[in-house]
């Protein structure tokens, strides 16, 4: 979602980076920039007039100009008037003190309000509540059907009095809704009301009507936020004839540009409370303006990617992961099976990666994973035998086959799963003995101490550079002859003849002679000398 923009704004970013003071020039070539990237984004245009003012304002300030890092300022200082305009802060429901809290979906026809609903009711029983779907869509054709199944899909009841294709009167259906939430013990009753392709005077009248009949607790816009600002204008129309306390922008994660989430909060003056982000009932979760501004910056969103995971892993299957990977034991096939499963649950791994920090700039290799790659390597693993994945040394040649043609690869996919598995399983066995691998600095591991290792390479190249051959032809012959000359000196070096310590030679002919005493007449007769006989 918004990469036009995110890919703009990062541009606009890079060129500040490096500089240790910001002109005026600079700080007016950014805002140029950055008015240009909300522009083409689909930002209305006092939206966007008001933002700039704001960022030339606190950029000339202080803040900036004193500052050790004043480009990172400037991005920090666009960060938070990016929270802003997005609405400063999470919007939570507001449920009623008497239940059930009754909530009101309003909208044009086909921005998706009857799926938004069920998402919504899949949300709100996660967090142990009891909802209700209410089918007060009459017009039309086939919409009680829809919610009908969308309920299924939820695990949601569905009150549906009247059949719907233009047959029923749905103030009366939202009024008998209250009650019957409050005979079965509903907490929440999410009415789903009908909608037209363009704003019309029946369409308001029916809603306010709704309206006035329940009384709702929550009266929910529902926007589809590809339309830009057509979007804005929808919104300040029923905000006119109907009212409404908050905004669901729908198709957010089809949104390149962003003109609707960072327009409808300034011109209407009402949040954004909740944002879809896919077909799946599960893609929907609570607006956070900070974390999309984070998204916009190509800072992550590290955040919503925890909340996912405690949200779908189970804390018992965590803590066995991490006392197998603690353990003494061996990284196995089953274990790489388990923890690619749990993966897979948190949904598309293009969308994982994006919520990590600086994944923008390799966005189109993100786009072009395939998650059908995974579905593969699980083929594969599946199609061994328990004493296979215990121990994959033992796949062989016939064994590899095999595998192949149970799990409709080719070999050579068996072998390249078995090859990254083993040098997998040699980086368990590292990271068990302390620090990360290929990090320097980090004990035990291979790049330990990198600096002493260039240190050393540039020794090295020290050490070798009087070797080296010129390639002036006049310097490289006096080098020879330098060489040649240093060698002459050392063989006559070797050459002499050894000379003894002071004391042990000193003979005219330079001979060594032995100390005084040791030879000459007063040297003793041993010729007739004998050993004793034992």
């Amino acid at each position: 979602m918004f990469e036009t923009l995110s890919d703009r704004l990062t541009s606009v970013f890079s060129s500040l980076r490096g500089k240790g003071r910001l002109s005026e020039e600079d700080i007016n070539a950014t805002a140029r920039e950055i008015r240009l990237a909300l522009l083409e984004a689909d930002v209305a245009l006092p939206v966007v007039r008001e933002f700039i003012s704001r960022i030339k304002e606190r950029a000339r300030g202080e803040e900036v100009s004193k500052a050790l890092n004043p480009a990172q300022q400037v991005i920090k200082i666009v960060n938070e008037e990016l929270v802003e305009v997005l609405g400063g802060q999470t919007r939570q429901i507001r449920f009623a003190k008497n239940p059930p809290t009754v909530i009101m979906l309003a909208g044009l026809q086909g921005a998706g309000k009857t799926t938004l609903a069920g998402k919504l009711a899949k949300w709100l029983a996660a967090d142990r509540n009891t909802p209700l779907l209410v089918a007060a869509d009459l017009q039309r054709p086939n919409a009680v059907t829809q919610l009908q199944v969308v309920g299924e899909r939820a695990g949601t009841p569905v009150f549906a009095p009247e059949p719907g294709n233009g047959v029923g009167d749905p103030v009366q259906v939202a009024r008998e809704s209250v009650e019957h939430a409050r005979r079965n013990n509903h907490n929440v009753v999410i009415i789903d009301t009908a909608g037209r392709l363009g704003v019309d005077s029946e369409m308001m009248q029916q809603a306010a009507d709704i309206r006035d009949a329940v009384e709702p607790d929550e009266i929910i816009f529902v926007v589809d936020a590809m339309i830009g600002q057509d979007a804005v204008n929808t919104a300040q129309a029923f905000l006119d004839g109907v009212g409404y306390d908050a905004v669901a922008l729908t198709k957010l994660d089809g949104d390149a540009r962003g003109g609707a989430a960072l327009s409808i909060r300034h011109i209407t003056g009402r949040p954004i409370m909740f944002a879809s982000t896919g077909e799946k009932l599960e893609d929907f979760d609570l607006f956070h303006p900070d974390r999309m501004a984070s998204r916009i910056l190509d800072m992550g969103d590290v955040l919503t990617l925890i909340e996912q995971a405690q949200r779908t892993f189970d804390e018992a299957e965590v803590e066995k992961m991490a006392s197998t990977i603690a353990s003494d034991e061996d990284f196995t096939l089953d274990d790489f099976l388990q923890q690619m499963s749990m993966v897979r649950r948190l949904g598309p791994i293009g969308n994982l990666l994006g919520m990590m920090p600086g994944m923008g700039q390799m966005r189109e290799q993100i786009d072009n994973i395939d998650d059908k790659d995974l579905d593969r390597i699980q083929a594969i693993i599946q199609s061994m035998t328990p004493a296979e994945r215990a121990n994959p040394k033992m796949i062989n040649g016939s064994r590899r086959l095999r595998i192949a043609n149970g799990s409709g690869t080719q070999v050579s996919d068996v072998n390249g799963l078995v090859t990254r598995f083993f040098e997998a399983q040699k980086m368990m066995r590292k990271m068990k003995n302390g620090g990360m691998p290929g990090i320097p600095g980090m004990p035990g591991m291979p790049g330990a101490g990198g600096g002493n290792r260039k240190k050393a390479k540039a020794q090295g190249k020290k050490a070798k550079k009087g070797k080296q051959r010129s390639g002036n032809p006049m310097k490289a012959r006096q080098q020879e002859a330098e060489r040649a000359a240093e060698r002459r000196r050392r063989q006559e070096e070797g050459a002499q003849q050894p000379q003894l310590p002071p004391g042990l030679g000193g003979g005219n002919g330079g001979q060594p002679t032995l100390p005084p005493g040791f030879g000459g007449p007063n040297m003793p007769d041993l010729s007739d000398f004998k050993f004793p006989e034992k």
